[in-house]
């Protein structure tokens, strides 16, 4: 499915609120009683947005059966972002805190990761152009809003922008399980980019040389590995315990 169709409660109205311009069209469930829904309704009548009520039969043939709770949103694709945006956004911040996602390609992991670095206060996502994910309806939904508030950056070369970005004082942390310190040994402050790489392959041989450090997380089970959103929360989030303290 194109990225011309959001759907979700959370979804829609991060985009109503952050970009009413994108909106085409709006479609919602026929006699659904909802407060939250009707306070998504009530806006897109004060934007002069066109809403059309169908059956939930009609609606999920929009989504492919996906949860799309009750509304779905016809859109224009947002401005994508590339490396040239970066400065803008790293001056913005005194001390930004960034994320590096190298070769998560799940929808559902893109969705959920942006949702943490929303929750966490990250600056900016950073992906490679190939090798990851597009920003597709998925991803907005699992994002719960996040994909319309998060600056997401396709960049053509990710070892390379990670050089210019270092050279602007940024320092990268890498995980990886053969890491010889874990996250809780590792200074988190100061300008920061935390680097994910995707489950079993992890980030790739050029973007951890880059790297200026690589941590791991301790893992006390029998499981080797985390889910890639579930990793990255739980280093966003150390992050930003150590910059607060």
């Amino acid at each position: 499915m194109s990225r011309e169709y959001i759907y979700g409660i959370h979804a829609v109205n991060a985009v109503l609120q952050t970009s009413p311009d994108r909106f085409i069209e709006v479609f919602a469930l026929q006699g659904r009683e909802d407060e939250r829904l009707s306070a998504v309704m009530a806006q897109c009548k004060q934007f002069g947005i066109s809403v059309q009520f169908m059956g939930r039969k009609a609606l999920d043939n929009k989504v492919n059966g996906e949860n799309h709770q009750g509304i779905i949103a016809r859109v224009k694709p947002a401005k994508l972002l590339n490396e040239h945006d970066l400065d803008g956004i790293i001056e913005q911040h005194e001390q930004p805190l960034l994320l590096v996602l190298d070769g998560v390609t799940d929808p559902h992991n893109l969705g959920a990761c942006l949702r943490n670095a929303d929750a966490a206060g990250v600056a900016a996502v950073i992906v490679p152009k190939d090798k990851s994910a597009p920003l597709t309806s998925t991803v907005s939904k699992v994002a719960c809003g996040a994909a319309e508030t998060v600056p997401l950056i396709r960049v053509t070369n990710l070892a390379r922008t990670m050089r210019a970005l270092q050279e602007k004082g940024v320092w990268f942390v890498g995980t990886a399980g053969e890491a010889n310190q874990d996250i809780y040994q590792s200074k988190l402050t100061g300008s920061l980019a935390i680097v994910m790489g995707a489950e079993g392959d992890g980030i790739r041989r050029l973007t951890r040389e880059t790297c200026d450090e690589l941590i791991k997380i301790p893992m006390a089970g029998s499981v080797s590995s985390l889910n890639v959103s579930v990793a990255t929360g739980i280093c966003l989030f150390e992050a930003v315990r150590q910059r607060r303290t």
